[in-house]
């Protein structure tokens, strides 16, 4: 049996300080798609790497990625833990 550690080492999903994280347009974008019933589900901070925002729909069936430049993609290649 392998253990799959978490990663995330005790911190929240969606840290205190998420905004400050966002850039401007990611901002903007976010407070746009949440009129639609989208919300912010989970920010990871890879070293070294953008943080990669990820928004999932009020159903939760659909997630996507808040790219920097404030698009959403649908279609992330990502892999979601259980």
């Amino acid at each position: 049996m392998t253990l799959i550690q978490d990663q995330r080492d005790g911190r929240p999903a969606i840290p205190d300080n998420a905004l400050d994280l966002l850039t401007d347009m990611q901002k903007a974008a976010l407070r746009r798609i949440e009129n639609f019933g989208w919300t912010l589900k989970f920010i990871r901070q890879p070293s070294f790497e953008p943080p990669l925002v990820v928004v999932e729909n009020s159903t939760g069936v659909n997630i996507g990625v808040l790219e920097e430049d404030g698009g959403v993609n649908l279609s992330p290649r990502i892999v979601l833990r259980e």
